[in-house]
């Protein structure tokens, strides 16, 4: 009898192809609502780049303090109470925005942001506990590549609506999605919380400094470095197009980007054993490198494709590393503060990049994104060395000392 793949398995436990397919949906506005907005402040409010650019930035803003309040609300309250508002909130956000002007506008999508649909955060966690510990790489490598096929597909459909119809009805769009979405999330109500699990949250367990721990640190610090090499390389990518004339390039390029994310992925989730996610991050800054030197369309397309192979895995091992490492009642918080950190990273790679770009050339952009998250996640590599190293001194100093005592010794206890 031939062995079922990975992916089969996965898809035949009670739940997850349900899940997946909810999550497509609800993920879309978020994957349109930047480009749109762009489109709309530049084309229809008539205001400069730089007007649109803030727009979004205080959007992200808003998603950034939004997230890990959510997470703890889902936690807390359970997926609809916690959903409900924020797709009343986001809903009424969207339908209204075609409609302000600029001032108003920018304190609305702040509040959107805010409220967002955390259909993200809540699909991960829900995976956590649709599937058992020992499917969850194929889980979260699946989850990855749906994200990388959502944001193929959405920032397309807001573009064609944007530019061939108007951006209102893609505003509208965009609004009348995030009702559907979060109503189908609402209606689902995927499990957050095993069955085994107290309903109530242990109150020593409150704060923030219950629940971020130096393991934690440590896989938030490769979700920065992942989110400045991407939106570092996004940039880049979309400056040497156009220094080369080739802006019209920049949709099958950004495409050819995730097909080699979804290439990567899948193989990862195939795999019987996973990799540590500064390891990945490391790898997604080396494999950027490329890109820096490449001349000419063809080579570039080539080295786009390499820079995606390790993005979807990356991502993957850092939403498992994360679910891991904390109980059931603060899943939801943490995995908002994971969407918290990766908008850190976007927010400082964009500009940084940007400025090389600037000031250098194109190519730099794609070295200064590579670098710089490559080199983040190989500083946390040795951090974690060397913690290992000292906690493996300690316990060999105690296993003496307790020898030395006559007491037993611990044959193969965990020192990580």
């Amino acid at each position: 009898m031939p062995r079922r793949s990975p992916y089969s398995a996965l898809f035949a436990l009670p739940g997850v192809a349900r899940l997946f397919a909810i999550a497509f949906v609800a993920r879309l506005p978020q994957a349109m609502t930047g480009v749109v907005v762009t489109l709309h402040v530049v084309t229809t409010l008539h205001r400069g780049y730089g007007e649109a650019g803030l727009v979004t930035a205080v959007m992200t803003v808003g998603m950034a303090i939004g997230a890990p309040w959510r997470g703890r609300l889902v936690d807390r309250l359970g997926l609809r109470r916690a959903v409900v508002p924020s797709v009343v909130v986001a809903s009424l956000v969207w339908f209204t925005a075609p409609h302000l002007p600029y001032q108003a506008l920018l304190a609305a999508v702040f509040v959107g942001g805010v409220y967002s649909v955390p259909a993200f955060s809540v699909t991960r966690q829900s995976l956590s506990v649709l599937v058992p510990v020992s499917q969850q790489q194929t889980a979260f490598a699946a989850d990855s590549v749906l994200v990388e096929l959502t944001f193929m597909v959405s920032p397309l459909v807001g573009v064609w609506l944007a530019t061939a119809v108007s951006t209102t009805v893609a505003l509208t769009t965009t609004a009348v999605v995030t009702v559907v979405g979060g109503a189908l999330l609402a209606w689902a109500d995927p499990p957050t919380r095993s069955a085994q699990a107290s309903v109530g949250e242990p109150d020593h367990d409150r704060g923030v400094r219950g629940l971020i721990t130096p393991g934690i640190v440590v896989v938030l610090l490769a979700a920065v470095a992942a989110a400045f090499i991407l939106v570092g390389t996004d940039v880049a990518l979309v400056a040497a197009l156009n220094e080369a004339g080739r802006a019209r390039d920049i949709g099958w390029m950004v495409a050819l980007w995730c097909l080699g994310s979804v290439v990567g992925g899948v193989v990862y989730g195939g795999r019987a054993r996973g990799v540590s996610p500064l390891v990945l991050v490391a790898l997604l800054g080396a494999a950027t490198v490329p890109a820096a030197f490449a001349t000419g369309q063809p080579w570039l397309a080539l080295a786009v494709v390499l820079a995606g192979v390790p993005c979807a895995a990356s991502l993957s091992a850092i939403n498992a590393a994360l679910v891991r490492q904390v109980p059931e009642h603060r899943r939801g918080e943490v995995m908002g503060w994971s969407g918290a950190t990766s908008t850190a990273g976007n927010a400082l790679g964009a500009p940084l990049v940007g400025l090389v770009i600037d000031r250098v050339t194109p190519g730099a952009g794609f070295l200064t994104a590579a670098c710089v998250g490559g080199l983040v996640a190989l500083a946390g590599i040795a951090v974690l060395r060397l913690v290992r190293t000292r906690r493996e001194g300690a316990a060999d100093v105690g296993a003496g000392t307790a020898q030395g005592a006559g007491e037993p010794v611990a044959v193969g206890a965990d020192l990580s």
